[in-house]
């Protein structure tokens, strides 16, 4: 299972995603059961996509997480392709589809 960088600040969150052209954002919080089952079926799917960069922010420490990213529910896993995002998704999360979207995003911008 890939290992994902824990971010704890606004400022950490734009660096990370302006420092990786392909950046992948998991935000939950503590007290998210959904949050915590998902998260290592994420970490798993990941292992595929090696050049896509996984962090992980905890919305209960970094609160203004949600108005950065205008979430309303959790979790949220955000790609960014050279600081755009790309993929979101929330709450209900498909893994197959979460796959899908990956892979057509992956095969076109990954990095030689």
């Amino acid at each position: 299972m890939r290992v994902f960088q824990e971010l704890h600040s606004i400022r950490e969150i734009d660096d990370f995603i302006n420092c990786h052209p392909l950046s992948f954002l998991y935000i939950s919080r503590t007290n998210c059961s959904v949050c915590h089952a998902l998260l290592p079926k994420v970490q798993s799917l990941l292992e595929n996509y090696p050049q896509i960069h996984p962090a992980h922010i905890n919305a209960d420490d970094v609160e203004a997480v949600a108005g950065r990213f205008s979430i309303f529910t959790i979790p949220v896993l955000l790609l960014f392709v050279e600081g755009k995002e790309y993929i979101r998704e929330a709450r209900i999360v498909h893994m197959d589809l979460l796959e899908e979207k990956l892979d057509k995003i992956y095969k076109n911008v990954a990095l030689d």
